[in-house]
């Protein structure tokens, strides 16, 4: 390997590893803000949850919670549209 490339190697390293240093540093700020959540009486679970839901499109997340309604109803979770309008 040529000594430039040796370099470049070199300053990639340097690179990552500071990249994940930082990388845990900001995810010791998440978890104590999901604590300091938490101790506010907020559930962290349910805020992962909104935020993974947020970060979806929203055809997605239609699609999705049609899905789940779907199975759950199947499985006798939720009463069924089809079971409530047999009634």
């Amino acid at each position: 390997m040529h000594s430039s490339d040796v370099n470049k190697l070199r300053q990639y390293m340097e690179r990552i590893e500071n990249l994940e240093a930082e990388k845990a540093e900001v995810q010791d700020n998440i978890s104590d803000t999901y604590k300091q959540a938490k101790n506010d009486g907020f559930d962290p679970k349910v805020m992962k949850k909104v935020l993974r839901l947020k970060k979806m499109k929203t055809e997605d997340r239609e699609s999705e919670d049609l899905l789940l309604d779907t199975y759950m109803a199947a499985l006798g979770l939720i009463p069924s549209f089809e079971r409530e309008s047999e009634q």
